[in-house]
């Protein structure tokens, strides 16, 4: 106890000691309440309750000596006096449990805290937590593991910096907002640069003292998982690709589709050695694009030239220059001999996992195999095309034809199709397109046999009726020729009259200038050496000018699911529509509009030709109002001639300039005559004759701005002649047609 303790408790004892006395005296009420007025100073000057019983005790022993001291009465006082310091103890012990009640909660608070914190750390699901805003303020140590963001990072606003989708992301998050709750798996891109495959859930909670949501979610690493299902499937489509791919460029695309989605690659690159000297072949799907060895990044051509010294079907990751620890791409070797290499170039460099290089290595143990097959089948294809081009007539056919031999798509063995274009007399052209049943090598035997047959009946002059007569004998002695059909027809292309038989085949298509197709489909028949009862028919068409004929095998027009008639008559719509065009944009407009999406799935053989007009004879008078209508008339013969444009163009105007010196020159003193403008397509030329029968005059000296026609028509034609009398000028001027 302090010194003001004692001061304090020795003037309050004389105070309680008068006290006592003066209620003991008394013993009323009053007095009585003095003794709580005493507790409460007491109180106030910190005076022991022990000090006070003890002063009470040694006073009421030195007052019991006297007379009239009732002991009970001075306790009574006593404990007036205690009253205010028993109910000061109580309050303090209370307040000194509650104390220690809540010291306790707190301290539960934070071992709970503490609790909460450790177990959201141990679980193996990352765990995050979001405000209203989608602002990341929470994340366990499992979701940085996933993320590679760390928590001395947050808060991550919106957008996060590891979405890739984020449209999808953003979808989610307003589910969550209408439903409470969401569940989806979307790419992430990991810090380091890598793509991973996350599963996420969601649920949204009330944020303490406010009406907004927030976020609660876990986010789960399903790569692996996603991983084992794309190396399946890869696995399984790039399995398949051995048997259905045809070509190396098709084989690039179907890995480029696989291994874009599985492992993120941009571009597939193989390159192939050849035996001999010279630069690799280079074949790629994706972008950029490299049409050629020296093409190629310096660093790839370097990358390549490395791996040929690597074991074969073992992929090696590669750094690109600049980006050292993450890997560009990998590359790998797909034959013993290191002929063949392949590269495939990641979107960005990154680390590449286990899970990858495990893919990578199964699919490149299936490309191996593609990429063998497939250059396989591209040296068969060769072959048989070679072989199959050797037995058809030669590709340049005569004036005014055009040929066209289209293999299916997977032509690994010989087609059956063929057709010749054979003269055989002037004017006369011996016609044929056939169609043998089956396929392979004894299909094309009897292709060549038939062929053969039909070239020596033509030249020995039978019409088409006796010559498929007589073709049926042969194809009777030939093994497995039974059924083959033929459309044979002899053409005299100065007359345009046709002659045709048809054992079986597809009516041939005749589309005429200004007008609908029509199909040949008289004097049919039944295909050769088929039993028949009657001798086989012959019809005869006249072709008008400037008319398109067709004759094809029913490759171009034979389609799965549906009637053959319509296919035909879809082929005669397109002639018709095109029938304006040169004739060898005709044969590849045919093949290209009537080509299925997938290519043609039966070879196909065509024969195309375009009768030209008679010679154009134009005889007028030699007036100016004639020049209009001679290039009119001019210009549509050459159009009907099948004369490009430009060089029709150029005719016209240097027939109408050697006109107009008729015009000008000729008659100038008798008055106006006549003039003659003659014009013919003969051995690849364009001839054309102006004449008149005026008399030649000597130009001027000066001539001025006239004098310059003769200098035109010789810088734009190939050749011309003048020969001038005084009866008369002719002027001959040639025009070669450009090579087809």
């Amino acid at each position: 106890m302090t010194d003001h303790d004692n001061v304090s408790g020795g003037d309050f004892h004389t105070r309680y000691t008068a006290a006592l006395r003066t209620y003991l005296a008394a013993r009323d009420e009053d007095n009585l309440s003095v003794g709580h007025e005493l507790g409460r100073r007491a109180l106030e000057e910190r005076v022991s309750m022990l000090d006070i019983v003890e002063h009470h005790f040694n006073l009421a022993q030195d007052l019991a000596a006297g007379p009239g001291i009732d002991a009970p009465t001075a306790l009574e006082f006593l404990l007036q006096t205690l009253a205010p310091l028993d109910v000061a103890t109580r309050g303090f012990l209370d307040g000194t449990k509650r104390y220690a009640e809540q010291r306790a909660r707190a301290d539960g608070l934070a071992d709970r805290d503490k609790f909460r914190t450790a177990l959201v750390n141990s679980l193996q699901e990352g765990f995050f937590v979001a405000d209203h805003n989608g602002t990341v303020v929470e994340m366990n140590s499992a979701l940085i593991d996933i993320l590679g963001y760390p928590a001395d990072g947050l808060p991550y606003r919106w957008p996060h910096p590891w979405l890739v989708d984020r449209v999808g992301a953003r979808q989610q998050q307003t589910l969550v907002e209408l439903n409470g709750t969401t569940a989806y798996e979307t790419p992430i891109r990991h810090r380091d640069g890598h793509l991973a495959w996350v599963a996420v859930s969601i649920n949204s909670v009330k944020e303490a003292d406010s009406d907004r949501n927030a976020y609660v979610g876990t986010i789960r690493d399903v790569t692996a998982e996603r991983a084992f299902a794309a190396r399946e499937s890869a696995v399984l489509r790039l399995a398949t690709a051995v048997a259905v791919a045809k070509t190396v460029d098709e084989l690039l695309a179907i890995t480029l589709d696989e291994c874009s989605a599985a492992i993120d690659v941009q571009r597939v690159v193989a390159v192939s050695w050849p035996s001999g000297d010279g630069d690799p072949a280079v074949q790629v799907a994706g972008a950029p694009a490299a049409s050629s060895w020296r093409r190629l990044e310096p660093w790839l051509r370097d990358t390549f030239a490395d791996a040929r010294h690597q074991l074969p079907l073992t992929a090696k990751t590669v750094e690109r220059p600049g980006h050292p620890g993450k890997a560009a791409g990998l590359v790998a070797v797909l034959s013993g001999a290191g002929d063949l290499a392949l590269w495939l170039e990641l979107r960005s460099p990154r680390w590449v996992s286990a899970e990858d290089r495990l893919l990578v290595t199964v699919l490149i143990g299936h490309l191996s195999l593609a990429m063998q097959h497939v250059r396989q089948f591209e040296s068969a294809r060769e072959t048989s095309l070679t072989l199959q081009r050797a037995m058809l007539p030669p590709v340049q056919p005569p004036p005014g034809f055009a040929v066209r031999y289209e293999p299916a798509v997977p032509p690994l063995e010989i087609g059956g199709d063929w057709y010749d274009v054979l003269p055989i007399g002037d004017h006369r052209i011996g016609i044929v397109v056939g169609d043998c049943v089956g396929r392979g090598l004894p299909a094309a035997a009897i292709m060549g046999q038939l062929r053969s047959s039909a070239r020596a009946l033509l030249i020995n002059g039978a019409e088409p009726a006796l010559l498929l007569e007589q073709l049926d004998s042969a194809a009777s002695l030939i093994p497995n020729a039974y059924c083959t059909t033929v459309f044979l027809a002899v053409l005299d292309t100065k007359s345009g009259v046709l002659q045709y038989s048809n054992a079986g085949h597809m009516p041939a298509v005749l589309a005429g200038p200004g007008s609908h197709a029509t199909m040949l489909t008289d004097a049919a028949s039944v295909p050769l050496a088929v039993r028949r009862d009657q001798p086989r028919p012959q019809a005869t068409r006249v072709l008008p000018p400037g008319s398109t004929l067709m004759l094809y095998t029913d490759g171009l027009v034979e389609r799965k699911y549906e009637s053959i008639d319509d296919g035909i008559a879809r082929a005669a719509d397109v002639l018709t529509k095109i029938n304006t065009l040169p004739l060898n944009a005709v044969a590849d407009a045919v093949l290209r509009e009537l080509s299925p999406a997938a290519g043609y799935d039966d070879d196909v053989a065509m024969v195309i030709y375009r009768h030209r007009p008679e010679p154009l004879r134009i005889e007028s008078p030699a007036t100016a109002d004639q020049l209009v209508l001679i290039r009119h008339r001019l210009a549509d013969w050459l159009r009907t001639a099948d004369v490009p444009d430009d060089l029709a163009a150029d005719i016209v105007l240097v027939a109408s300039e050697a006109c107009t010196n008729c015009v000008e020159h000729a008659y100038r003193e008798n008055g106006p005559g006549t003039m003659l403008l003659a014009v013919d397509v003969a051995d690849g030329e364009v001839r054309a004759q102006v004449s008149d029968s005026g008399s030649w005059k000597t130009p001027a000296v000066n001539p001025g701005n006239s004098g310059r026609g003769l200098l035109l028509m010789r810088a734009m034609s190939d050749a011309i002649e003048l020969d001038s009398s005084p009866t008369g000028t002719t002027v001959d001027i040639t025009f070669r047609l450009p090579a087809a």
